[in-house]
C-alpha cells in the first residue's frame, strides 16, 4: 500500500439504534490516519413540528424514537410548562420523575444486558452468531431472564402512567393527565428489592470484566474531553430537574448551575459535509476544541455525589478509577450506566414512598403563551434539550432539539479513530477488528434516529477506501 492513502468503511454498525457508516482512512503506510462516523439519515423532524400547537409536542416529539420516547415526552412537556409560564403541582412533578426513573431502569437494563454484555462476556473476537442476546440466553439463561424481568418492571410503570409502554400519553404542558392508585403504588414497591438485586448482578458482572481486562478498559477509546450533565445545587446527580454543569478534561468547572433556558450561552452547533448529525461544542472553546461528552460516564464525572445509599457507595468506587481526575475510558460508560440504573431503582422507591405521590392535583393552568420555552432532562443516553418558539396562539414557529447522541458526536468520532488506530492494521478487514470499532460506538448507546429525526429502516456499515476513491473492503448487514 506504499505511496497511496486508503479508506475502510464499516457498514452497517450493529446493536445500536439508527443508520450509519464508519469510514476509516489509511495513510501511505496502511495506518489509520482519521475516521468518520457518517450518519446518513436526513434531518427534518424539527421542520415537521412548525405549525403544530404546544399541546401536541409531548406526543409528536417522542415519535422520533421507540427506544427513549419517555425522555422526549418529558422534555417537550417541560418546554411547554415554560411557554405557559407555570409551576406544575407537586404530585405531577413526582409522577413525571417516576416515569423518568422507570425509563432509566428499563433502558439501562436493555443496553447493558442485551446489547453490550455479549462483547464483554464472550469476547470481542468471539463468533458473531452467538455474540448477541441469543447467545446470552444460551450461555446464561438465568441472567437473560433477570434482564427481561428488569426491563419489564420499568416498562410496566411507564404503561401504568401513560397507557402504553412505548409513546406514552401522560405528560402535558402544565402537568400530567393520570394519577397513581394506591394499589399500583404497593405493587411497584413490592418489586423494588428484586430490581435492585438484578442491578447488583450487573454491577458484579462489569466489575469482574474490568478487573480481568484492566489494561484494555483503561486504554480502549480513552481520551481527555469535557463533560456535561445536570446536577442539583449541591452537586448531586440529578436526572430530571437539575441545572447544567460543564467540566473540562482535568475536572475544572467551566460552567455551573446554568439554567436550561440559557443553554445557548454555553453550547453552539456545527455541521460537517460528511454527516447529517450536528456537532455541538462548548461555545467558549469553539470547534472542535470544545468537544464534550454526555451520558452516564459524563454525569458521574460531573457529579459530586449521588443521593441514594447503594448507588452512592458504587459512585465512590467509580470515582477512585480516575485517581483524583476524570474517568476517561469509554468502556467505563457501562459501569456508570449500571450505577445509574441502581440509582434510578432506589429513586423509584423514594418517589413511591413520598407523601402526595397518589394525589389528584395534577395540572396547572394558564391562558397565556410565552414566546419561547426550553425543556432539559437527562435522557439515559445524555443531556436532551427541547427548545420551542411559539406564537400567541401556542403554535410552534420554530423548534430546536439537541439530543444526547448529537452532544456525543465529536467524542464518538474520536473513539472510533482511537480504536481503529489501535486495532485495524491491514487492508483486509477482520470481523474482530470491526467489532472493536462498533464496541467503541456502543459504549455511548447512540440513538441515530433521534439524532437525525429520520424515518425508515436503520442499518449500519464499515468501509476501507483509498485517497483515489478505491473501496478496498466493506462489511454490511443490509
Amino acid at each position: 500500500m506504499a505511496g497511496e492513502s486508503k479508506t475502510i468503511e464499516i457498514k452497517p454498525l450493529t446493536r445500536i439504534e439508527g443508520h450509519g457508516k464508519v469510514t476509516l482512512f489509511l495513510d501511505e503506510k496502511g495506518n489509520v490516519s482519521k475516521a468518520h462516523l457518517n450518519v446518513l439519515q436526513c434531518r427534518g423532524f424539527e421542520k415537521f413540528c412548525e405549525g403544530r400547537v404546544i399541546w401536541e409536542m409531548p406526543l409528536i416529539t417522542q415519535r422520533a424514537c421507540g427506544i427513549c420516547p419517555v425522555s422526549h415526552h418529558l422534555a417537550s412537556a417541560k418546554a411547554g410548562d415554560a411557554i405557559l409560564g407555570v409551576e406544575i403541582p407537586p404530585t405531577a412533578r413526582l409522577l413525571r420523575e417516576l416515569m423518568h426513573m422507570a425509563q432509566y431502569v428499563q433502558s439501562h437494563a436493555l443496553h447493558f444486558f442485551h446489547l453490550a454484555s455479549p462483547d464483554l462476556l464472550f469476547g470481542m473476537d468471539s463468533d458473531p452468531a452467538t455474540r448477541n442476546v441469543v447467545g446470552l440466553i444460551g450461555a446464561n439463561p438465568e441472567l437473560a431472564k433477570r434482564a427481561v424481568w428488569l426491563r419489564a418492571f420499568g416498562q410496566t410503570i411507564i404503561e401504568t402512567l401513560g397507557s402504553k409502554r412505548i409513546h406514552p400519553v401522560f405528560a402535558i404542558p402544565g402537568g400530567v393527565n393520570t394519577a397513581l392508585s394506591q394499589e399500583k403504588r404497593a405493587e411497584f414497591l413490592s418489586k423494588i428489592d428484586q430490581a435492585i438485586a438484578i442491578y447488583k448482578v450487573g454491577l458484579d458482572t462489569i466489575k469482574d470484566f474490568q478487573s480481568k481486562q484492566k489494561d484494555l478498559v483503561n486504554r480502549f477509546a480513552s481520551f481527555p474531553s469535557g463533560y456535561l450533565g445536570l446536577t442539583d445545587p449541591r452537586g448531586n446527580l440529578e436526572l430530571y430537574d437539575g441545572k447544567l454543569r460543564l467540566l473540562d478534561a482535568k475536572g475544572f468547572v467551566l460552567e455551573d448551575q446554568v439554567e436550561g433556558g440559557n443553554y445557548l450561552s454555553i453550547i453552539e452547533e456545527r455541521v460537517e459535509d460528511w454527516s447529517y448529525m450536528k456537532f455541538p461544542v462548548y461555545k467558549k472553546m469553539g470547534y472542535p476544541a470544545g468537544m464534550y461528552r454526555v451520558g452516564p460516564l459524563a454525569r458521574l464525572n460531573v457529579a459530586d455525589s449521588i443521593t441514594t445509599p447503594l448507588a452512592n457507595k458504587e459512585f465512590k468506587e467509580f470515582k477512585k478509577l480516575g485517581n483524583g481526575g476524570m474517568v476517561e475510558g469509554s468502556l467505563y460508560f457501562h459501569y456508570a450506566r449500571l450505577i445509574e440504573g441502581l440509582y434510578a431503582t432506589e429513586r423509584v422507591r423514594e418517589l413511591l414512598e413520598t407523601d402526595g405521590i397518589c394525589g389528584t392535583e395534577l395540572r396547572a393552568y394558564s391562558s397565556k403563551y410565552n414566546e419561547e420555552g426550553v425543556g432539559v432532562v437527562e435522557a439515559p443516553r445524555g443531556t436532551l434539550i427541547h427548545h420551542f418558539w411559539a406564537d400567541s396562539s401556542g403554535a410552534i414557529k420554530k423548534a430546536n432539539i439537541i439530543v444526547a447522541t448529537q452532544n456525543n458526536n465529536l467524542a464518538m468520532n474520536r473513539s472510533v479513530y482511537l480504536v481503529a488506530k489501535d486495532f485495524v492494521k491491514a487492508d483486509k478487514l477482520t470481523e474482530g477488528m470491526l467489532n472493536r470499532v462498533e464496541v467503541a460506538i456502543r459504549c455511548y448507546d447512540p440513538c441515530l434516529s433521534c439524532a437525525t429525526h429520520a424515518i425508515g429502516q436503520m442499518p449500519i456499515a464499515i468501509e476501507l477506501v483509498s485517497h483515489t476513491g478505491e473501496v478496498l473492503d466493506s462489511v454490511s448487514t443490509d
